[in-house]
């Protein structure tokens, strides 16, 4: 009798395709809702424009009661408004691909907020609607493939590559908002929040990671509580016979001694603590055998062995008693030197050269977080002995850097290129990853550049051949360094390296005809390549915008 073969992932793929489309519905409700949002506060216009002296009363009342109907915090609706107008009125294809559900809400939330620092340069007519519109599309080519995490980090450093003063000009006047509070919770816990700059927070975070990871693997380190001496019977066995022989002496002391002078007998008093005849219990029979007993008995039995308790504290709990100990525990000092000359974290940073050398001032980029002040960048750079140039192609990429060592310079070269975890959607930053061989090494793979990813513990358990093949994913490096991953269901997913370089229009945008022929002179770059499943707006060929690379 003949038997069909049943793929064991097609309900898993149907779940999955299931989820997806309930996903892309979301989307689209969501978009709807912040439609709904605008349109209420163009009623909202025409209600001020009737009754301008009350046009604060009018935008609280409506704030109150959309908060009360939703059952949402105020703050949360106004910012909801807030997007809303951005959205409809700022972002046509960013709400269209919204609208569409190829992006969530937290993409569109990252978008609107990135781009304060051009909407405040567009204000002042430092940007143009073409710089405008160069944001949009980017933003949207890539929010449209990579998590929302990831999308926050890019349009940071897009939105720092079009307008760099006035970046700049934020973060200079944001330190002034530096504060450190306190909040009274339950139980007698308090929130203790610092808002400082971003360099900051993850090189505190990181420092502590490590320390606490370090307290939790040597605990041998640590100073336990130790149980009682081991000679604690001896002891007590001594100490009741020697007990005992003082009782016994101060028995006898009380008795009358006897003392001759001449034929006389007379009884009088002794002290037997007297300091120039000193009492020593060992002097009584039976004291000092007791005492050789016990330590017979406890040296037959053997050493002791004393166990360190380990430590059941999470992470999190030893993170948080190591900053209220330094905190409180530590004296700022100029010996010391400034906080920048004591972070002891590792954070990685691309500056360019002419901003280290102070012919510009475009804003580096802390990996993997947005855009850093140029002078924080000259002011590490100044201190830190790691620093390697990358060498970058058209497109952005990293394909080399300086060589110290015949095996460093490959390690510098992916952690320069990958930034952090090479699974889609993960942050991971590369120092808390592994580098792993795309190809097994025990399967024949090479140790090279286009065979070598970084990848945290997780995602690199996802492959390991230990796994059965039923639950095991694969991945397969492409020419552009693109991370392919295929599923156990068979679904493929893709991971490019992060890009190095915003391209900046030097000309028109989009050109014109009178200056296509100028264009085809100019030095050319290719645009944001397109992406597996991406909507692009980017043009092509004859088209192509004369590109400006801005190398970081």
């Amino acid at each position: 009798m003949a038997t069909t073969s049943v793929d064991p992932f097609v309900r898993q793929r149907e779940l999955l395709v299931e989820w997806l489309d309930v996903r892309a519905e979301i989307n689209r409700l969501e978009e709807r809702a912040a439609t709904l949002l605008a349109q209420r506060v163009e009623v909202m216009d025409a209600d001020v424009a009737a009754a301008p002296m009350h046009r604060e009363a009018i935008r609280r009342s409506i704030v109150a009661e959309y908060s009360a109907a939703g059952r949402m915090a105020k703050v949360t609706v106004e910012q909801a408004f807030t997007d809303a107008r951005a959205l409809c009125d700022d972002f046509p294809n960013l709400r269209a691909s919204f609208a569409a559900g190829r992006v969530s809400a937290a993409h569109v939330r990252e978008i609107l907020r990135a781009a304060g620092p051009l909407i405040q340069a567009r204000s002042a007519g430092a940007a143009t609607e073409a710089e405008w519109a160069l944001y949009e599309a980017a933003a949207l080519e890539f929010a449209e493939t990579e998590a929302p995490a990831r999308t926050r980090a890019h349009v940071r450093q897009l939105v720092a590559a079009l307008v760099p003063q006035t970046v700049a000009e934020r973060h200079r006047a944001a330190t002034a908002e530096q504060v450190v509070s306190v909040r009274e919770l339950d139980d007698e816990m308090s929130l203790l929040q610092a808002i400082v700059p971003t360099y900051k927070a993850v090189a505190i975070l990181d420092r502590l990671t490590k320390m606490g990871r370090a307290q939790r693997q040597h605990p041998d380190n640590r100073t336990p509580t130790l149980p009682v001496d081991v000679d604690v019977d001896a002891d007590l066995e001594f100490e009741a016979a020697r007990a005992e022989a003082e009782a016994a002496a101060r028995a006898a002391a009380s008795a009358r001694a006897i003392s001759t002078t001449g034929d006389i007998c007379t009884a009088e008093s002794a002290d037997p603590f007297d300091p120039f005849d000193p009492f020593d219990p060992f002097d009584v029979p039976g004291a000092g055998e007791a005492y050789d007993d016990a330590m017979e008995r406890i040296i037959a039995a053997g050493p002791v062995v004393i166990q360190i308790p380990i430590d059941g504290r999470g992470l999190d709990e030893i993170r948080t008693e190591l900053l209220c100990d330094l905190l409180l525990s530590a004296t700022p000092s100029e010996i010391m030197g400034t906080g920048l000359d004591n972070i002891h974290a590792r954070i990685q940073v691309t500056v360019a050269a002419t901003t280290l050398t102070g012919a510009d001032d475009r804003p580096a980029q802390l990996d993997g977080h947005g855009s850093l002040h140029p002078d924080i960048a000259r002011r590490l750079a100044g201190s830190s002995t790691g620093w390697t140039r990358l060498f970058l192609d058209p497109t952005g990429l990293v394909t080399e850097t300086d060589t110290y060592t015949p095996t460093e310079p490959m390690r510098r070269f992916l952690r320069a290129r990958d930034q952090h975890c090479r699974f889609p959607g993960c942050r991971m930053p590369v120092h808390r990853c592994e580098s792993d061989h795309t190809i097994d090494w025990a399967l024949g793979g090479p140790t090279r550049t286009d065979n070598l990813a970084h990848l945290c513990l997780t995602h690199h358990a996802l492959k390991h051949p230990d796994i059965p093949e039923e639950f095991r994913w694969t991945a397969r490096q492409l020419p552009d360094w693109s991370l392919e991953w295929t599923s156990p269901a068979g679904r493929t997913h893709r991971d490019t390296p992060p890009r190095r370089v915003m391209f900046v229009p030097s000309g028109p945008w989009p050109p014109e005809a009178e200056h296509e022929q100028a264009g085809e002179d100019a030095q050319r770059a290719p645009g944001p390549p397109g992406r597996s499943g991406a909507h692009s707006e980017w043009p092509v060929q004859n088209d192509t915008p004369p590109w400006e690379a801005t190398d970081t």
